[in-house]
Order: structure tokens, then C-alpha cells, then sequence
């Protein structure tokens, strides 16, 4: 029996991750990378549903349960696919094999415009250490770029 026959039950990480629920979106701030990612609502939804007991199917059905209306199956594994990228999830995933072939783009055509509104979102964006948030230059430094100062680098090549 291969592998991707037995159906995946993703499990959502729970440690060394901390999570702020808002009220349209979902942070999550890994402590291991200092990588800040933020859910929309429908990846927010698909990451909270991931239990280690429910299938991408399970999952699906439980959105539609929710939202009260059809949701494509690839909406899930678009969501399933960007969690795993961004090590939100115990385990990556595999497509299954009537999927694995396919690119993001022709996911996304499958969803089709109308769930396009719904399309899961995961952005991310890396925070500095204590360490390093503590080496910038203070203002009236020299400087070379805006990353050198802790502020921004003025036309004088002085921070400001």
C-alpha cells in the first residue's frame, strides 16, 4: 500500500508557537525562526480544524458546515500546502495523487472564481532577535542604508 493511499490527517503545531486570535485573521509567531505569519480567515479555520484526526475531506466538510455553502477540496489543499510551508503544521502533507501533478496556479483555477474570495492566505514576515533589534545605529550616526540605523537613513548618510 503506498504511501499517499492512506489518507492524512494534518495536525495544526502547537509548541513553540504563540497565537493571537483577531477578529478577521489569526498570528502566529514561531519562536524557533522569529517568523511571524498571519492567517486570513479561511486558512485560520483550515489551521484550527487540524487535529491529527480529520482528513482534508473531513476538513472540507466541516468548512462547508460552517460557511454554509460548497467548498472546493483544493481550497483545503492550498491551505494544507502553505501551513506546511510555513512549519505551521507537525508534518507536511502530500497532495493526493489526483492532485500532485498540478501547480498552485491550476489549483486555483479549480477553486474557481466564485471561492476565489475565500482563498486561503498565510503571509509571513521575519522578526528580529532581541539581539538584533538592539544593533542599529541611534540617530546622527553614519550610515549607508536604512538598515543600518534603527529608524531610517537620511540624504546626509546620518541616521535619523
Amino acid at each position: 500500500m503506498s504511501e499517499r493511499t492512506v489518507p492524512a490527517r494534518p495536525r495544526a503545531r502547537a509548541e513553540g508557537v504563540v497565537v493571537r486570535e483577531l477578529p478577521e485573521e489569526v498570528l502566529v509567531y514561531d519562536l524557533d525562526t522569529h517568523k511571524a505569519v498571519c492567517l486570513n480567515s479561511t486558512a485560520a479555520m483550515v489551521w484550527r480544524l487540524c487535529d491529527g484526526r480529520r482528513t482534508a475531506s473531513e476538513i472540507r466538510r466541516s468548512l462547508e458546515k460552517a460557511s454554509g455553502g460548497r467548498v472546493p477540496e483544493e481550497l483545503v489543499w492550498l491551505a494544507l500546502e502553505q501551513l506546511g510551508r510555513d512549519n505551521l503544521l507537525d508534518t507536511r502533507v502530500p497532495r493526493p495523487d489526483e492532485l500532485a501533478g498540478l501547480s498552485r496556479r491550476e489549483l486555483i483555477k479549480r477553486v474557481g472564481l466564485a471561492a476565489a474570495v475565500a482563498l486561503p492566505a498565510v503571509a509571513s514576515i521575519v522578526a528580529p532577535t532581541p539581539a538584533q533589534a538592539g544593533s542599529c545605529l541611534p540617530s546622527g550616526a553614519s550610515c549607508s542604508t536604512s538598515a543600518d540605523c534603527c529608524s531610517a537613513c537620511g540624504v546626509d548618510n546620518k541616521c535619523i
